[in-house]
């Protein structure tokens, strides 16, 4: 799996597809953003409209980092988000 890296706030993050589908598939993808190991470990999730390309990798690779950095303002904690393995 393609995997970018970002630097937020002093700290790296990992940026990586999710592959939860919606039923929105090839019209919204879902991004992963995850820095820490073990206990320290942070993930967050967000979903975007690619631009471009309709192919979840390539999306991810053509995001500038300006773009990724905003993906990553709009995103929300992992605790409720299916993508991270929440179940209802």
């Amino acid at each position: 799996m393609p995997t970018r890296q970002i630097r937020i706030d002093s700290r790296d993050w990992h940026v990586y597809p999710s592959g939860f589908l919606t039923q929105s598939v090839g019209d919204e993808f879902g991004l992963i953003f995850v820095t820490g190991k073990g206990n320290d470990r942070e993930v967050r999730v967000t979903r975007y409209t690619p631009e471009r390309t309709r192919a979840r990798e390539q999306s991810l690779a053509e995001l500038g980092e300006a773009q990724l950095k905003a993906l990553f303002r709009q995103s929300q904690s992992s605790a409720r988000a299916p993508e991270a393995g929440y179940r209802p």
